[in-house]
């Protein structure tokens, strides 16, 4: 299927072919109508990616305060590498959708195959959305008025935030898509209303709605217009809907509202606010957050809680359904508002005129009719030509067809190439929604990409399968691709519980299919050199690990126990496995202490190993990150070694070993590959042997359930 997609790199638009995405749970599987370009929001977007690296910096201070920080702990070149690879992905555009239902997800009710639907789904043929963010379209209601409504809940959110009554003097600042509805919505409130900006045509679409306006391209004085306008009294309100670097918005907001006057921000301008302004009126400033209640939380758009209608009345699907009751009962005028109209296959002249000077409003994307619509259902795989462009190093020479699940940013970004250099033949990438698999198959050299995740574990040109998922998906691939006689990579966790863990050891102990979890750190060189030294040593060790883990917020799918397994599950085994793999002894027992706080994520963990060995894990999210993310010190027979960030290694007191620095930063991922890779085409042994990796599994879930 066609999908347009940004690079924010360059700012190139592309209408590129995508595999079909999956209904997946409780989401919809929706064939488009027609989108609708957000000119304000995507214009941003292209305006980004075409800016220089410098300019792009400028906009984002807080990501270059980051890069920075990693550049002290990583070093130059891992930071390079992470910056561009962020930049290098593909941005996939649009937010406003409508189109007629052609699958359900598993747990959705209220719809049916054949519904009109509105949504945020993307500039896309067909588009996978979450049931919360989707509304059936009444009859009487056309497609290009439909695909008004995510922009229409925008500027609803924007006028419930200042809860107009009847009769209020409201200002809208900014004349264009969602502010010309907004205008409309303050109309059918009963408010009077005041349009200001800089275009003159805009303002007299603006005039029609019943708007009186201020023309800022003829000098017109919105201050004293607004003093007119409210007889002296100043404003009730004043909705800022315009997108501006400039300060000026919300001062002249702040000048024309009364004494206890309300502003709400639903566009973006500069925010170097006068605490003046709105000290002596005590104004009422809030920034309106998109569609309304339930935006961004995970629990309501992704797992489909909905709020309970007495508590919230207006969540974002209510508003969608609310925006659209409005369009069929005549309320609401849309279709006045169309400038242009492009079938999807020339998508780029309609961001040419996004991104041109061009007099635009709203722009109108059209898709196939119903018999491309039936075809595109199966096309769920997108094979590539074979490229010499493809990045990474390494040849496909021992034949070895791996096949990734997952295309996220650690696969992108490390995983795959260190598979490409380890010379596998990159054979097959899966991702739910498409755009990451074109984007890790295009770049990599993949001979295809699929939305089809199960083929990859019949497929007779997959010999390994690499699984880099979430976590809870994890042990069910796992199991599926032992099934199907594929050797098993697994970015760790392997699984989330022990439960899951008992069925995989029974399904790899009786299988000659090779399971390996991504453990990297025990490949890296500098650990290695530290298993050669202590070889030489006598006696059990004592080991200290240092991570300065950071904080990740609650609400992350990481700290999500059924999802993420929390951050020992999902991290922390790293470096049981570490001190595991240095010791060279079971863990015989363990302890832990977790510090209180709403995520859990601050332990301290005590390992004793058979041999006697004692080995501490400070797993910490509440450190700085000037300091080194992790620091392993190893004590025996009178000497130190000390290990910081997979840098610099320096030996205290060891006999013919004072240092082993690196230039940039090895944390093994190559090297894991690599022995991978070697072992499945040797037939074996294991790089990390089953029972090992099935042992430093359950001390890791054991220890997780300790700090909860």
């Amino acid at each position: 299927m066609k999908q347009i997609l940004q690079n924010l790199k360059d700012g190139d638009t592309e209408v590129a072919e995508v595999p079909v995405p999956r209904a997946g749970r409780g989401s919809l599987l929706i064939h488009s109508s027609r989108t609708l370009i957000s000119a304000g929001t995507e214009r941003m977007m292209v305006d980004f990616g075409k800016a220089n690296f410098l300019d792009k910096a400028r906009q984002q201070p807080d990501k270059v305060k980051q890069v920075f920080e990693k550049i002290r702990t990583d070093g130059l070149a891992p930071t390079l590498n992470a910056v561009m690879n962020k930049l290098d992905q593909p941005l996939a555009m649009g937010y406003c959708n409508v189109g007629t239902v052609a699958e359900i997800g598993a747990g959705v009710i209220g719809f049916a195959i054949g519904d009109r639907v509105a949504s945020n789904g993307k500039h896309a043929e067909v588009v996978s959305v979450p049931v919360n963010l989707s509304a059936k379209v009444p009859a009487n209601v056309s497609d290009d008025a439909a695909a008004f409504t995510v922009i229409g809940a925008i500027a609803l959110q924007g006028v419930r935030l200042i809860q107009p009554t009847l009769g209020e003097a409201v200002v809208v600042t900014g004349m264009g898509l969602i502010g010309l509805i907004t205008v409309q919505l303050l109309r059918a409130h009963g408010c009077r209303v005041l349009g200001i900006d800089f275009d003159s045509k805009k303002l007299a679409m603006a005039k029609q709605f019943g708007a009186e306006i201020v023309d800022l391209s003829q000098g017109q004085d919105p201050i004293a217009a607004a003093e007119a306008f409210s007889r002296g009294r100043g404003m009730d309100a004043v909705i800022v809907t315009a997108a501006t670097k400039s300060n000026e918005p919300m001062h002249q907001a702040a000048l024309m509202c009364r004494k206890r006057g309300r502003i709400v921000l639903v566009g973006v301008t500069g925010l170097e606010l006068s605490r003046d302004d709105f000290f002596k009126k005590e104004i009422t400033f809030q920034v309106s957050c998109s569609y309304g209640p339930g935006r961004y939380d995970p629990n309501y758009e992704e797992k489909g809680q909905d709020y309970p209608v007495g508590f919230v009345r207006w969540t974002e699907q209510r508003n969608l359904e609310a925006v659209l009751d409005m369009m069929s009962d005549g309320r609401l005028d849309v279709t006045s508002l169309i400038s242009h109209r492009y079938p999807i296959q020339e998508a780029e002249k309609a961001y040419e005129v996004v991104g041109g000077s061009e007099p635009s409003l709203a722009i109108l994307l059209e898709y196939p009719g119903a018999n491309a619509k039936n075809e595109n259902l199966t096309q769920r795989t997108v094979k590539f030509a074979p490229t010499t462009n493809a990045t990474g190093a390494g040849l496909a020479i021992n034949n070895i067809g791996v096949s990734f699940i997952g295309a996220g940013n650690y696969a992108t970004a490390v995983l795959i190439d260190a598979f490409k250099a380890s010379g596998a033949r990159l054979r097959s990438v899966a991702s739910s929604a498409g755009v990451s698999g074109v984007h890790a198959g295009r770049k990599y050299g993949f001979e295809e990409t699929t939305t089809d995740t199960d083929k990859l574990f019949t497929d007779a040109g997959t010999n390994a399968v690499v699984i880099t998922t979430r976590h809870d998906s994890h042990a069910g691939f796992t199991l599926k691709a032992l099934a199907g006689g594929k050797h098993v990579f697994v970015e760790k966790p392997l699984c989330l519980t022990l439960e899951e863990l008992a069925n995989i050891h029974a399904a790899a102990a009786s299988d000659k299919a090779l399971v390996m979890v991504g453990f990297n750190r025990r490949f890296s060189q500098q650990v290695q050199k530290v298993k050669q030294l202590l070889k030489a040593a006598t006696g059990p060790k004592s080991f200290v690990m240092t991570v300065n883990a950071g904080a990740i917020p609650a609400d992350h799918w990481t700290q999500d126990t059924e999802q993420g397994g929390g951050r020992i599950i999902g991290e922390g085994c790293h470096f049981i496995d570490l001190l595991r793999f240095l010791a060279g002894s079971p863990i015989e027992s363990h302890t832990s202490v977790a510090m209180k706080s709403a995520t859990g994520d601050t332990v301290t963990i005590n390992l004793k190993f058979a041999d006697g060995s004692l080995g501490t894990v400070h797993y910490f999210a509440n450190g700085s990150k000037a300091f080194p993310k992790e620091r392993l010190e190893v004590f025996s027979g009178g000497a130190v070694l000390q290990l910081d960030n997979f840098r610099k290694l320096k030996g205290f007191g060891w006999k013919g070993f004072k240092k082993m620095n690196l230039w940039k930063q090895d944390k093994g991922q190559v090297a894991c590959a690599a022995a991978f890779i070697d072992a499945v085409k040797k037939g074996g042994p294991a790089p990390i042997p089953l029972e090992e990796i099935i042992e430093i599994t359950r001390v890791s879930i054991e220890i997780a359930k300790d700090c909860q």
